[in-house]
């Protein structure tokens, strides 16, 4: 089913994230390959633009048991393939990139997509890359802020003069390709911190909230934060951007959805745990209480959905919202359930009623 082009573009934006994650299937404890996980994720993001979804983003990582370690090439693959919905990294993990190497290649992804590309810029919540490029970890934060007001003079001037203090100074230098948007929009993933979100107000970057759990009303202080520090600096209210991302699981009914997501989201938060170090197991019990009505796990009927994001909505304000589905090892048909539920029974409620308070 395919929604209407008109509805599409008003009220909030829906989408959809991954970070491909290689997990076992908790039912059948096999593991699908890098390969085959890349053909799922450009079917997904196919499937998402089809059913009318306005948003597909994929992750970084650069561990064995995660699949993408390049968002900008698996998203010029999928430029190829989509026409029309927004193609952004889920985050882009910033710290350890190179900021003219990260325009590059979000510009040219620019250009394939004819006017697409996003990045969310995150601080990383591994910290592997550190080694791997060559950083130091203990400039986790300098590197981090640095390399973010790089970005933004690279997005904002075609040759660009600048000297810092992690890598070598550009003096004259040409800032190419240009992409076809103004700027490729650029937006700081948060996930808790006071400090983040103050930021991304100041540099006048869209704020995008990763709320895993809890009751979502923790988050307001940095959205307050955000607005307040970005009018401060002298940005447009209209210009300021808020995303929310979340796990998502919706079914027919919210026992039916809680009752086939547990062994996927308890077989996640277990492999995931174990990377870290901590505690590994997650009771049904434990599910349950993260799962209820008042927090910010987004898994239950498709009016349970609606009912949660319009609830996080009259806090937040926010202008786009963004599920994360597939992971746990949950297997791509249950995946493509949930994109086209999404889609055609949450989304058009969703955007309707964002619409009224526009």
């Amino acid at each position: 089913m395919k929604a209407d082009p008109e509805e599409e573009r008003s009220g909030m934006e829906i989408g959809v994230y991954t970070l491909a994650d290689l997990g076992p299937d908790p039912h059948t404890g096999q593991t699908i390959s890098a390969r085959r996980r890349l053909k799922e994720i450009l079917d997904a993001g196919t499937m998402a633009e089809e059913a009318g979804l306005d948003v597909f983003g994929v992750g970084e990582h650069h561990r064995l048991d995660y699949a993408v370690s390049a968002p900008p090439v698996v998203l010029s693959a999928l430029s190829q393939v989509t026409k029309r919905i927004r193609l952004i990294s889920a985050t882009t993990v910033l710290n350890t990139v190179d900021p003219v190497r990260l325009f590059e290649d979000f510009a040219t992804l620019d250009l394939l997509s004819n006017g697409r590309a996003e990045i969310i810029a995150g601080r990383g919540a591994f910290v592997e890359s550190f080694p791997l490029f060559g950083y130091d970890v203990d400039h986790y934060d300098e590197l981090f802020e640095e390399n973010l007001e790089l970005f933004l003079k690279l997005n904002a001037d075609e040759k660009v003069t600048w000297t810092g203090r992690f890598r070598s100074p550009l003096r004259n230098a040409d800032i190419s390709p240009r992409p076809v948007q103004k700027a490729v929009p650029i937006w700081v993933g948060v996930g808790g911190t006071l400090e983040s979100a103050a930021r991304a107000g100041r540099l006048g970057t869209g704020l995008a909230l990763a709320i895993l759990g809890g009751n979502p009303i923790r988050f307001k202080p940095l959205v307050d934060v955000y607005r307040k520090e970005a009018l401060q600096a002298g940005h447009a209210l209209e210009d300021l951007k808020v995303g929310v991302g979340g796990h998502t699981y919706i079914s027919k009914t919210t026992q039916q959805a809680k009752d086939e997501f547990y062994p996927y989201y308890s077989n996640y938060w277990g492999y995931l745990n174990r990377q870290r170090g901590m505690s590994t197991h997650m009771s049904r019990a434990d599910f349950e209480r993260l799962a209820g009505a008042d927090t910010a796990l987004f898994v239950g009927s498709s009016q349970q959905i609606i009912e949660k994001i319009l609830h996080q909505h009259e806090l937040f304000g926010h202008q786009r919202f963004i599920a994360q589905m597939d992971i746990g090892g949950m297997p791509f048909k249950k995946v493509a359930e949930n994109i086209e539920r999404l889609a055609t029974e949450v989304a058009p409620v969703v955007r309707r009623e964002t619409n009224k308070t526009k």
